[in-house]
């Protein structure tokens, strides 16, 4: 070899790989190499200075197009081409060689569904003494019927049964939560409660109609839902079940709104007796074939803490439940209760009541459920049987 030569053409057989051929390497002046490989199999040129022809193998030139991806990648992982993730910080090294960035799709929805904000609207049927503004103010840690008045006996004798809405905006750590609350008072207080239902089926289906018109109107930009969510219907503790007129309101609305029955007053029974009234519930429930929420299955990803409270919530429908708005000092604690000359009842202690489990479904695992139901199951079938009866729309 000729020392001032500045070309060695080496020729090699590749046989370990599917690729066979020549290539050459040359030797410039400052000692830098160069792979040159035909024109139609070219590659990357290499920035190594040092490296020495021996120590390059085939499988690091020749190498699949992934693992090329892969030296690249971990050797520049500062690249600004890398994706950010939601949170405003780069990727991990590796990201792009795992995934495509689908994985930030719930992160996004999440981002904007908060910006958006949500709404529930909570319906209270019941009927008077049976405590459901202290559940609701319990419920929700505020106080929605301050201004209210309650009516003498002469007014209740000629009350009828009306619709009140009671409206709160909630906000939690950044999530903003528009809870609006309907109740019907007057409910069951008259002495013939043969058709007392209908005031409150009248405004499930006029919000209903009010949401398909502006659904199928020109500007869909800004609808507000104001259709029931779920209905929360108190059962008195003082019977042997459910009364007439709680047969007739729930078959009247189970398949308009999601019902969860409520055993009011859980305080004025024992155990026992709550257990029984919970059971001759139920198997009435049955025998009339009223449709009640069901709370659905969980799935295999669910997190074990989920699955248990779900579970709890499935054991204790209907819901016994206790409210109240006092506070006072139980164990060292400060807890709401009620307090007896036999013992005091904590609100929010489980072997006391089904409060906790309650709020659980309504508030922390199946709030998005009930919202879920009434947009694609009951409203839904409203709106196909508002099609059925005015197939050509006439009255929008």
């Amino acid at each position: 070899m000729d020392k001032h030569s500045d070309t060695i053409t080496i020729g090699l057989q590749i046989e370990d790989i599917d690729f066979q051929g020549k290539f050459s390497v040359t030797l410039n002046d400052s000692g830098m190499e160069s792979l040159l490989r035909d024109p139609d199999t070219s590659l990357c040129d290499s920035t190594e200075a040092e490296d020495k022809y021996e120590n390059i193998h085939s499988s690091h030139i020749f190498g699949s197009s992934s693992s090329l991806a892969e030296e690249t990648h971990s050797a520049n992982d500062k690249s600004p081409l890398r994706p950010k993730s939601p949170g405003g910080s780069f990727d991990s090294p590796g990201f792009l060689e795992k995934y495509v960035g689908i994985v930030t799709l719930p992160n996004q929805v999440q981002q904007k569904a908060v910006k958006r904000g949500f709404v529930f609207n909570l319906m209270v049927v019941g009927e008077s003494g049976l405590g459901k503004s202290t559940l609701v103010n319990s419920l929700f840690h505020t106080n929605l019927y301050m201004d209210r008045c309650m009516p003498g006996v002469s007014e209740k004798i000629a009350r009828t049964v009306s619709v009140t809405k009671n409206t709160l905006d909630i906000v939690e750590e950044g999530v903003n939560l528009r809870l609006t609350v309907i109740d019907t008072p007057g409910f069951g207080d008259a002495i013939n409660n043969h058709e007392s239902w209908k005031a409150a089926v009248h405004y499930v289906d006029q919000e209903m109609e009010k949401y398909r018109k502006n659904e199928i109107g020109l500007n869909r930009k800004n609808i507000t839902d104001n259709r029931v969510h779920c209905c929360l219907y108190f059962i008195s503790p003082h019977g042997h079940g459910l009364k007439p007129i709680d047969v007739n309101f729930m078959k009247a609305l189970d398949q308009k709104v999601n019902i969860v029955p409520v055993l009011a007053k859980a305080d004025s029974l024992t155990p026992k007796e709550t257990r029984n009234m919970k059971a001759k519930i139920l198997s009435e429930i049955d025998k009339f074939k009223i449709r009640i929420f069901q709370v659905s299955e969980c799935d295999t990803y669910n997190e074990d803490l989920f699955k248990q409270q779900t579970l709890e919530i499935k054991r204790s429908i209907p819901f016994a439940v206790i409210g109240s708005s006092t506070v006072v000092e139980r164990n060292g604690r400060r807890v709401r209760a009620r307090v007896y000359p036999w013992g005091t009842v904590e609100v929010e202690n489980p072997s006391h009541s089904d409060f906790v489990h309650l709020r659980n479904m309504l508030i922390r695992t199946h709030m998005q459920d009930l919202i879920h139901t009434t947009h694609y199951v009951l409203y839904e079938n409203y709106r196909i049987n508002s099609l059925c009866r005015n197939p050509f729309l006439e009255n929008v």
